[in-house]
């Protein structure tokens, strides 16, 4: 059972997560909520303003917790989504704490909200809890997924607060003030991740998340999945995610034919060895290739450029276990700020004709490649800017939008020359 009341709390595996606020709009009238995690230690205090994760800063410095973005279903439900990877998470973290807040009213005045994690490779519902008994809350604590021997545990808690997000925050030890800079240079100070844990390779599976219903005071509403950027739709289909293993050297025979379009492929590979990850045509001769990388126990992403007309096939040629995920590549990261990453990733680019920074850390002897390919609609690319061996670079990206392909053999970050502006605490509404 994994629904559960205020105060129950359930075992988690440690698996990487999706996690949604979920309510129903009550229309242009309602009020406006918006969901939020602080990471805390063991005193129960944020160490610092990167701590937070909210709309004006919607990740992590260490990509451990992100904020997708919202999504809207039928029937008024609305869906903020958070991606919280425990096993990014550092030592010093002992609790990820979800919360809300609400902007033009009430949590009173909010109908049918909840928050509900699943499994972010098989869609698997993880845990639920439904706030019933709030009222004239303007921030939530909803609950919060903390350490407990040696494992990962969430607790619901439904803990409000009158006067809004900030105050949350202060209550964990977190100020930032609209004035506050984040070091001597004004830059947010880098953090570069460490390489990732490989999740379990999965069982063959095909889910479609937006369809899998979630119960409510009885009534089964489905919290629909975000769109993570603005590519347009002609740039590749929507479809549910489909999900292989395998061992070695293996084609695979998938019997999808899409539409035409990109589609992304997130691989996960246990142990040492190169992979290589290709698509084949009919008579099964190499075709495109998909992603590649000399990473042992790779997390990545790569992306294919699909006829729609014959059958979808791929080659895997590696050692050990694996896992691919075909998924929408509206459902890919949006470069419109500072990323970081490990390895080999894929990001949606739709701004105008920018100037970029980015930084390689390299693999465990400080070397390895790190080039950055844009693609258009219909398959076409080109080299953008590269790297070899560790350390920071300049280069330049043409309007899109595009489709950044990004080959890493280790740790990197990238963002836009272009800055922003509003403060902290401001709430753009666009």
């Amino acid at each position: 059972m994994t629904q559960i009341i205020k105060g129950g709390n359930l075992p988690l595996s440690g698996e990487p997560m999706r996690v949604a606020v979920v309510r129903r709009s009550g229309g242009a009238e309602a009020p406006k909520v918006d969901a939020a995690a602080l990471l805390v230690d063991a005193d129960g205090r944020a160490r610092g303003r990167g701590d937070l994760v909210f709309y004006n800063q919607p990740e992590h410095a260490g990509s451990a917790v992100r904020l997708l973005g919202e999504a809207q279903g039928e029937e008024g439900v609305v869906a903020d989504w958070l991606e919280i990877d425990p096993g990014r998470i550092e030592d010093s973290v002992e609790r990820v704490v979800v919360a809300a807040s609400c902007d033009g009213g009430t949590f009173g005045e909010v109908e049918g909200l909840y928050v509900r994690a699943v499994s972010a490779t098989t869609g698997a519902q993880l845990a639920l809890y439904a706030v019933e008994d709030a009222t004239t809350e303007t921030a939530i604590l909803l609950g919060e997924f903390y350490r407990r021997n040696g494992g990962w545990k969430f607790r619901a808690v439904g803990q409000g607060y009158d006067s809004g997000l900030p105050a949350l925050a202060t209550d964990f030890g977190f100020s930032a003030s609209e004035d506050e800079a984040d070091d001597e240079d004004g830059q947010a100070p880098e953090v570069v991740p460490e390489a990732p844990v490989a999740a379990p390779a999965p069982a063959l599976v095909v889910v479609d998340k937006a369809d899998v219903p979630v119960p409510y005071s009885g009534a089964p509403i489905a919290a629909p999945l975000p769109r993570l950027n603005a590519l347009p739709a002609e740039f590749g289909p929507e479809f549910p995610y489909f999900e292989y293993q395998g061992e070695g050297k293996e084609d695979v025979e998938t019997g999808l034919t899409l539409p035409r379009g990109f589609i992304a492929v997130d691989v996960v590979k246990k142990g040492a060895g190169y992979l290589d990850i290709v698509t084949l045509t009919i008579r099964k001769r190499r075709w495109r290739q998909v992603v590649r990388s000399r990473m042992d126990d790779l997390r990545g992403v790569g992306v294919l450029h699909h006829d729609g007309q014959s059958p979808l096939r791929l080659r895997i040629e590696t050692r050990g276990r694996w896992m691919i995920r075909l998924r929408p590549v509206s459902t890919l990261r949006a470069f419109d700020g500072p990323v970081e990453g490990y390895g080999p990733d894929v990001l949606a680019y739709t701004g105008d004709e920018t100037g970029v920074r980015f930084r390689f850390e390299g693999d465990e002897d400080k070397k390895g490649y790190f080039g950055v390919a844009a693609h258009r609609k219909g398959g076409h690319w080109e080299y953008r800017f590269s790297r070899r061996d560790r350390g920071r670079g300049k280069g330049d990206l043409p309007r899109g939008p595009r489709l950044l392909v990004v080959e890493a053999d280790g740790a990197w970050s990238m963002e836009p020359r272009a800055g922003g502006g509003g403060g902290f605490w401001s709430r753009s509404r666009s």
